[in-house]
């Protein structure tokens, strides 16, 4: 299992790295498209759905994804237009509001309509934000990216190390206040090292202000909170529709959802963050 999640990673970055230094901005779209359809259809396997049902859910989804990324001047490499700012600023609203009160109370069941449109909300700005993010500058996504990363392999072995004290043993049993530490304090290290050695790919706002290190500090602590939340959301949907992962097309890695989920919360926060000096 660890050897197939490895290869799987491995293969996984590499092509990652190759699309997003590569592709044109169209096939970048492309991409991200194919993502958002994959993610659609998993998250429509949350509810009872029959195929077609899911089939439809993925296809609608994804038409509006392409759709709106095309009314925002992104889909061909544009970098966005101010009617992202209400999409991305609905969805953090969301990750700082709806979803911990939803962890809370850990409904047993959940209407189908309800989880569904979260799926929307979810889905949707973060694909807008991978294009978006991409289009301003692809080191910039790349280093977003790397926050996520660097939190999950910190708070993967600090708490298997140290792990005592669950952090949602209802929802994520593995996951510990200790790992949690770790993460945080492998992503204040990136942060500085981000804003010290990779400046010019900070946030226009970060780079304006004063005390830099102390303001790109608490973004980047944000965005590694934020990825947690995202990580604990999927899993209680995975474990309200008893399913262990969110499917089986990555060997040793579930599906599509079980890697994405921390971006999920992150990338639209990363992208509202990217745009607040353009308004």
């Amino acid at each position: 299992m660890l050897r197939d999640r490895v290869v799987t990673a491995v293969v996984l970055v590499g092509a990652l790295l190759g699309a997003l230094f590569a592709l044109p901005a169209i096939g970048w779209t492309a991409l991200g498209a194919l993502i958002l359809a994959l993610g659609a259809w998993e998250w429509a396997g949350f509810v009872p759905a029959r195929p077609a049902r899911r089939l439809a859910y993925a296809a609608l989804t994804t038409a509006v994804g392409v759709g709106a990324a095309g009314a925002t001047d992104l889909a061909t490499g544009g970098t966005g237009t101010p009617l992202l700012v209400p999409c991305y600023g609905l969805a953090v609203a969301f990750w700082l509001g709806a979803v911990p009160f939803w962890l809370a109370r850990q409904p047993a069941i959940a209407p189908p309509a309800a989880v569904l449109a979260c799926g929307w909300i979810v889905l949707l700005p973060t694909f807008l934000a991978l294009v978006q993010l991409r289009n301003l500058q692809p080191v910039s996504l790349l280093l977003f990216l790397l926050v996520v990363w660097i939190a999950d392999i910190a708070a993967y072995f600090i708490g298997r190390r140290y792990g005592r004290r669950r952090l949602a043993p209802s929802v994520s049993p593995g996951k510990t206040w200790e790992g949690l530490a770790g993460a945080l304090v492998a992503t204040a290290v990136y942060a500085l090292i981000w804003i010290a050695v990779w400046r010019r790919y900070a946030p226009a706002i970060i780079r304006e202000l004063g005390l830099a290190p102390l303001w790109m500090l608490l973004l980047v602590q944000a965005l590694a909170l934020l990825s947690v939340l995202g990580d604990l959301f999927e899993s209680a949907m995975k474990r309200q529709a008893g399913v262990k992962d969110s499917g089986r097309l990555l060997p040793g890695h579930g599906g599509v959802l079980d890697r994405i989920d921390a971006l999920t919360s992150m990338l639209p926060a990363a992208a509202l963050a990217s745009m607040v000096h353009r308004l």
